[in-house]
């Protein structure tokens, strides 16, 4: 005591220290505490314990706590047997971070000749139980592990103390779950002791300071917004536009740009600034009553000040319950969304930007890798092919201008309902026009572009600012080394997903009843279960007859929806009874696309393409069904299996037709 007393008064990196940690301090009910009083610290300890594990010598943890920094420290538990003992020691200090509650101090001392495996295994179940228990605390654990190591048990914590501790050995540990709390320095042993003391630096650097806040401008959609919007949209004159000009694309561009700078006018915006440690139930409310209270504590009005913060504390107690209810009838809503969306939130889980060394260069190499396709590959003998088709090819159609001619004709009900049904957190296309303003505005807007999707079947043409998308390039998997671990997803105008809704609906009607029954995706009441199912009981059903046995090729395609030709497509479209009509506005849908690649504020150069069919686009995935609705088998004893761009080939082979199936299935 006399070597503490001294360092307390003449070394300030050790009477500054907001803990002190000690093991093996021999200490039995026998010392008081006031033999071990230490100014300006408050003692708390766990001696050893002679029953039950008769622990004769070694043993003893305990904490000195700085009354400057905590004075709220409570003992959670303690733990004393012949291969470990524990003190959790809870303190509230007088500051925090903000997205931690309190620090749960863990005194740990594992004996040289202790049980290791069983001593990690006790320590581990304390220390799970004790997060379960406080899971907004930071838990330290730290003493002497001898040769014990914690990150066998609990991978997560962080070791911190990287100098020897005895001779040229780490023998105490500090751990925790924050990548690079402290920093540790030796400093001289205590006395007789054979441990260096280690000086634990904090380089904890707070969730507040090490990300900046991140600022988005929304749109306040307020009742008032709402009808002055509408307001403006039914003072519209729409025949004005149209009689305006004759062209499609002029027309479109006109509307589109139109109803951007309405929507501007009539709603306002908001910035926001969420800062990575907000709670989630810590509403504006609650901000302005915090702020209150500081400002009465600043003007030294004491009442008021104890009214404030007695209020603050009771609506934070309010607003948790409120919360806790939310996510209770959210998690009971058997919604796949809201619940995933709450695990993130509730686990503070951000998914790791995959793309953080994103600039011009990669943007422009994943724009050109997109459009690898673009040139034509096809080959003299595929031409020929195409030529030999029974419909001609698309050059060669007539525009089609009558409405007799057109493939259908939308009606404005069914424009109005799709407007009705816009999912109002989906991003907006290049267009500008935002799912919020179609949902809130469906009647005023249905009827101009239902004369622009009429206009559009009618002239076989799609215009061009429905065709421009803005492709993100989504991780295959967790750490991507090329550009083919990237996926490009097209995010295309909000309008066109509506236009295309309806097209879907028609080829649907039109093609439905010949799409290859062993195609599972994309379809209603199919699943990949349904494929399994169908798989095993071919193959079950094959192999109950005698001298039998099965052949499985599994088949998947690399970039199957870039690959698409739209000749082709078309070409077996009209083998589908699909309209020559119908068939033109298609190849107008998936040719002269302009595109370019977004990584997070990085954009590249804008590229035309004319193959493939866009991921993310609502007529893709039917589109690819029918571009590969012909892959069948002609000999009934080999299946094709379809899921999208993977292919299940089985063969049910006897002894006595081997020969022939082997010769049906070589190309």
């Amino acid at each position: 005591m006399d070597k503490l007393l001294l360092l307390n008064r003449t070394n300030r990196d050790f009477a500054h220290s907001a803990v002190l940690c000690f093991t093996e301090t021999w200490l039995s009910d026998l010392i008081p505490d006031n033999g071990l009083y230490l100014p300006g610290f408050c003692l708390h300890r766990a001696d050893r314990e002679k029953e039950p594990p008769g622990k004769t010598k070694g043993g003893g943890i305990c904490f000195y706590i700085n009354e400057c920094w905590c004075t709220d420290a409570t003992v959670l538990s303690k733990h004393c047997s012949s291969n470990l003992e524990t003190i959790f020691l809870n303190c509230k200090p007088f500051y925090s971070p903000r997205e931690i509650s309190s620090f749960i101090l863990i005194g740990v001392y594992i004996h040289p000749q202790a049980d290791v495996s069983v001593a990690l295994q006790t320590l581990a179940d304390q220390v799970t139980s004790t997060e379960n228990k406080y899971p907004d605390s930071v838990l330290i654990i730290l003493g002497d592990f001898n040769q014990a190591k914690l990150n066998s048990e609990l991978p997560k914590y962080r070791q911190h103390i990287r100098c020897p501790t005895r001779g040229k050995n780490i023998l105490d540990h500090c751990y925790t779950v924050l990548k690079g709390a402290y920093h540790s320095v030796p400093r001289a042993a205590l006395g007789l002791s054979d441990h260096n003391l280690i000086h634990l630096i904090p380089t904890y650097k707070q969730k507040l300071k090490s990300v900046k806040p991140a600022i988005r401008t929304v749109r306040k959609w307020t009742n008032e917004a709402k009808e002055e919007l509408q307001d403006c949209f039914d003072c519209t004159d729409w025949r004005v536009f149209a009689d305006a000009t004759g062209d499609l694309n002029e027309l479109t561009d006109t509307v589109t740009s139109y109803i951007t700078f309405c929507e501007e006018v009539c709603v306002p915006t908001k910035t926001f600034r969420t800062f990575n440690n907000n709670k989630p139930w810590f509403t504006a409310t609650l901000s302005q009553l915090r702020r209150a209270k500081e400002q009465a504590y600043r003007a030294g009005d004491r009442p008021l000040y104890k009214s404030l913060r007695n209020t603050l504390n009771k609506e934070i107690r309010a607003a948790k319950i409120k919360y806790a209810a939310k996510l209770k009838n959210q998690f009971t809503a058997n919604n796949p969304t809201l619940l995933w969306r709450n695990i993130q939130q509730i686990t503070n889980y951000r998914r790791p930007s995959s793309i953080s060394d994103a600039n011009h260069g990669l943007a422009e190499e994943l724009n050109g890798f997109y459009c690898r396709f673009e040139e034509r590959n096809v080959t003299p003998l595929l031409h020929s092919s195409i030529a030999a088709a029974a419909t001609p090819h698309l050059d060669t159609l007539t525009p089609l201008s009558s409405k007799s001619q057109a493939a259908f004709l939308v009606k404005e009900e069914d424009v109005c309902n799709i407007f009705r049904r816009q999912k109002v957190r989906k991003a907006p296309g290049q267009d500008g026009v935002t799912p919020s303003c179609l949902r809130t505005c469906a009647v005023q807007l249905a009827p101009v572009f239902t004369t622009i999707f009429n206009r559009s079947l009618e002239l076989c043409e799609v215009p061009s600012c429905f065709k421009s998308s803005t492709i993100i390039p989504v991780p295959k998997k967790s750490s991507p080394t090329e550009l083919n671990d990237y996926r490009p997803v097209a995010l295309t105008s909000v309008v066109m997903k509506s236009f295309e809704r309806l097209v879907l609906s028609h080829l649907k009607s039109t093609t439905g009843h010949q799409l290859d029954p062993l195609q599972f995706a994309y379809r209603a009441n199919r699943s990949v279960d349904d494929a399994i199912n169908m798989g095993l009981h071919f193959i079950l059903e094959h192999l109950d007859q005698p001298r039998t046995y099965a052949r499985i090729l599994f088949v998947d395609f690399s970039s199957a929806f870039n690959t698409v030709i739209p000749e082709i497509l078309t070409s077996k479209l009209s083998q589908l009874t699909v309209s020559p009509a119908m068939c033109q506005w298609i190849s107008s849908f998936l040719t002269n696309r302009s595109q370019h690649v977004r990584l997070n504020n990085v954009t590249s150069g804008t590229r035309m393409i004319s193959t493939g069919t866009p991921q993310g686009c609502v007529l893709s995935p039917l589109l690819f069904s029918l571009y590969i609705n012909d892959c069948t088998s002609n000999d009934s004893a080999v299946k094709i299996l379809k899921f999208a761009a993977t292919r299940l080939i089985e063969s049910g082979v006897t002894i006595r037709n081997q020969r022939s199936i082997s010769s049906s299935l070589s190309p």
